[in-house]
């Protein structure tokens, strides 16, 4: 696509993948939303990018109807949904209570189930869009004290194929994106201790430009999935 004529919603845009993301995609001249549950960084976020922001919760569906509504109508349309809301949480599986489990499916996967039905529903009505989910190599390959983010993006690397299976014959871009570690602050987020900057590491700039590459592509072609990984981490 043209992405002089993109208009698109980022989710978790205020910071790390989502928000590089939007910062490329505004600079070749996309219209850019994006959306966070913090109030202040989703403030300060849109100042910067020059984007729309917008508070709201995807494990909320009531935010995510009036998040797309009113992209929608500020932008007098919407034909790319960056899929990027997520968070982590790790612990073995005798540690792992049920209400953290759940509350990561509610975003990781309800979430990102919402923000695709309800602008798969535009865009089945246009016949044209692109869904991008950002998914992740943990969507491949379990390991130990994984059990609820692995769980998560299995199930988003499995909504991703339904949905390419219905939403092909509109015009329907979807894709995946697989990171491999990337340095944002999402190790500090879980909860476990932060890292040390590594400069041999995969930054949100490589998942952005992967994006950006996906949807620039001929609408008459797309990539279903692409994994990226650092190519030699020290």
């Amino acid at each position: 696509m043209n992405l002089s004529t993109a208009k698109v919603l980022v989710t978790g845009g205020s910071s790390g993948i989502g928000y590089e993301t939007a910062r490329q995609l505004i600079a070749q001249g996309a219209q850019v939303a994006i959306c966070g549950r913090n109030a202040d960084k989703v403030r300060r976020a849109a100042t910067e990018l020059g984007a729309l922001g917008i508070v709201a919760d995807v494990s909320q569906e009531a935010d995510v109807i009036n998040l797309v509504t009113q992209v929608i109508a500020e932008f007098g349309g919407l034909n790319v949904l960056i899929n990027n809301a997520a968070f982590g949480f790790f612990a073995p599986l005798t540690d792992t209570p049920t209400d953290q489990f759940n509350a990561l499916l509610a975003t990781n996967v309800t979430g990102a189930m919402m923000m695709g039905r309800e602008c798969a529903k535009h865009f089945v009505a246009e016949q044209y869009g692109n869904i991008v989910n950002v998914a992740s190599t943990a969507g491949h390959t379990g390991f130990p004290m994984g059990t609820a983010y692995v769980a998560s993006k299995f199930a988003l690397r499995g909504m991703t194929e339904c949905w390419r299976g219905e939403l092909r014959k509109h015009n329907v871009r979807v894709m995946l994106v697989n990171p491999s570690e990337v340095q944002t602050d999402f190790v500090a987020n879980s909860g476990r201790e932060a890292r040390p900057h590594n400069s041999t590491k995969l930054e949100s700039e490589e998942i952005a430009h992967t994006i950006v590459a996906l949807l620039t592509m001929n609408d008459r072609g797309f990539v279903t999935d692409v994994t990226v990984w650092a190519t030699n981490p020290q």
